[in-house]
């Protein structure tokens, strides 16, 4: 295309239709934006806190389980059970239940057959249901079972085949819940949280008797120096 003539006045060429922008155009939006956002204050720290409240819509309460996250289908069948007694009886014992349903196995413990002899009380609690929301395993070193009867997620079958042998009853939790809606003639227990190998090696200092993570365990490593007055300190 050419360059138009111009007269001999030199005036300056004036396209007869300019290029605009349609007020639908990206650009266009985006320069309307830009325009708004000019009048907006500055993001200061406590614009910044008040906006990530915002974000969110209400208060955000603690971050403690409202579901198991597990997928297994007789799991969430027990916390739909005991959700509803939990809602619909007074008994403090099915919200527990229910609080220990949502928790993660390491939160879960299992509970062996000498802890459970353990805490029975032959003339007064021998009727009571022993209630274990876990695992059941035995314990070989205990020699005899006495007659009992327990509910628990889960048994061993050597632990099972113990219980049922002394004349007790080895009883799924939905039972327990046709027995006792309320928990009432039951022991509730659970095991130790912290008697796992991974928490023996936690908290790993001077002075804290920690095991240490070592690749060999040989006579030669994490033996002699540091851990024995004889060979320089100990700590």
């Amino acid at each position: 295309m050419g360059v138009p003539k111009q007269s001999s006045q030199s005036q300056p060429y004036v396209n007869p239709k300019p290029w605009t922008l349609d007020s639908t155009h990206p650009r266009s939006i985006t320069k309307k934006i830009q325009k708004s956002s000019a009048n907006l204050p500055s993001a200061s720290p406590t614009n910044r806190q008040s906006s990530n409240h915002r974000r969110h819509g209400h208060h955000v309460r603690g971050t403690h389980r409202s579901s198991p996250k597990s997928d297994n289908v007789y799991l969430k069948l027990l916390v739909k059970l005991y959700r509803f007694l939990a809602r619909r009886t007074d008994a403090s014992f099915n919200k527990v239940i229910l609080r220990r349903l949502f928790m993660s196995k390491i939160n879960r413990p299992p509970v062996s057959l000498s802890r459970i002899v353990g805490n029975i009380n032959k003339d007064a609690e021998e009727k009571r249901t022993v209630v274990v929301v876990g695992t059941v395993t035995d314990d070989n070193r205990l020699l005899t079972v006495p007659k009992v009867t327990v509910a628990a997620l889960r048994f061993t079958s050597t632990a099972r085949a113990r219980i049922v042998k002394a004349g007790g009853e080895a009883i799924t939790l939905d039972q327990l819940a046709l027995r006792a809606p309320t928990g009432s003639n039951t022991l509730l227990l659970r095991g130790p949280k912290n008697a796992r190998e991974a928490v023996k090696h936690f908290g790993m200092g001077p002075h804290k008797h920690k095991k240490p993570h070592v690749v060999s365990k040989g006579r030669k490593f994490e033996r002699a120096r540091g851990r024995r007055r004889s060979r320089g300190f100990k700590v």
